[in-house]
């Protein structure tokens, strides 16, 4: 086991909780800027696991956690997405202290999240008494339609508000339909970002960090590119179950060529020494430019054939 280093423990139990919480206060009380501020969540909890120990460490999520009940006044679908981030954090500090594979590190978590997901919307449906698709629909409608506020209030133009509320129930019949990608999406996101963070955190304080190499060098599995491909056949078929069950994985697929499309970017802006400042600015407009993100995530799905970083001449 690697060794961890306690310091003052009860000042950092009350650090990490105090951190936690006012991550968790800017997600719920900040327009726009919440929904970010909430994908660093886990990373606090990530932190302190790998410094106090499994004991100590599990008492900030489990002291957050009740600090969020107060706050949000109970069980929510809202309260379960932040609740999964609390396990996130702690299992991917669970699975960096296991020291396996950058992939099994991210996927064990990741999974026992979803899976916590699922079980605790189907109990809080049967409290609610609400159907599970029900629940769904409504959540997105909810939320579409604060987004629209949203929007009316910034100034946006009234001809684009009424563009976008005219397709609101299209785009409300997708999103309850991919939520299902979308949660996995989102929890290999934040993953990826905690590790990302996490790694010269703890190393600047001594702490143990996994030896995952350079992630810049990180590729995706080969075989997967014949999931995207057959999923890209199963949307030409009319059928529309498999086509909701062919959208969902393709998304996902995409989500992972995204990590190594970045991975080559980040190769490519270490090999040219470019400037932190300069890289954080240019990572800044990648993360905003949805034509960046597609080309992105190009990049790691014609690696394979294209070999953009020639890894395997280096090894040579």
């Amino acid at each position: 086991m690697p060794q961890t280093d306690q310091g003052d423990l009860k000042k950092d139990i009350l650090s990490g909780i105090t951190l936690t919480s006012l991550i968790f206060g800017a997600s719920i009380y900040l327009p726009i800027i919440g929904f970010f501020a909430s994908l660093f969540i886990p990373l606090p909890i990530v932190f302190y696991r790998l410094k106090l120990g499994r004991r100590n460490g599990s008492i900030i999520p489990v002291a957050t956690f009740m600090i969020m009940v107060v706050l949000l006044g109970g069980m929510s679908p809202d309260m379960i997405f932040f609740i999964g981030l609390l396990i996130l954090g702690f299992t991917l500090g669970e699975s960096m202290e296991s020291n396996v594979s950058i992939e099994r590190t991210v996927l064990y978590p990741c999974t026992l999240v979803l899976f916590a997901g699922i079980v605790g919307l189907i109990f809080y449906t049967n409290i609610s008494g609400t159907g599970l698709v029900a629940l769904t629909t409504q959540y997105v409608a909810k939320n579409l339609e604060m987004t629209m506020d949203l929007y009316e209030n910034m100034g946006i133009p009234e001809e684009n508000i009424h563009m976008i509320s005219s397709s609101l129930k299209t785009i409300e019949y997708i999103l309850v339909r991919i939520i299902p990608s979308l949660a996995a999406s989102l929890c290999l996101l934040v993953a990826w970002i905690s590790i990302l963070l996490a790694r010269p955190l703890l190393k600047a304080k001594n702490l143990f960090s996994p030896n995952f190499a350079s992630l810049n060098l990180w590729k995706a599995p080969e075989f997967l590119v014949w999931g995207v491909i057959g999923c890209g056949l199963v949307l030409l078929l009319p059928q529309k179950i498999p086509g909701i069950l062919a959208l969902n994985l393709l998304i996902i697929l995409m989500t992972i060529y995204f990590f190594q499309g970045i991975s080559i970017v980040s190769f490519y802006f270490e090999k040219k020494r470019l400037p932190k400042i300069l890289s954080f600015f240019l990572y800044s407009i990648m993360a905003l430019q949805q034509i960046l993100l597609l080309l992105v995530i190009g990049l790691g799905f014609f690696d394979i054939w294209l070999n953009f970083r020639k890894l395997n001449q280096e090894k040579k």
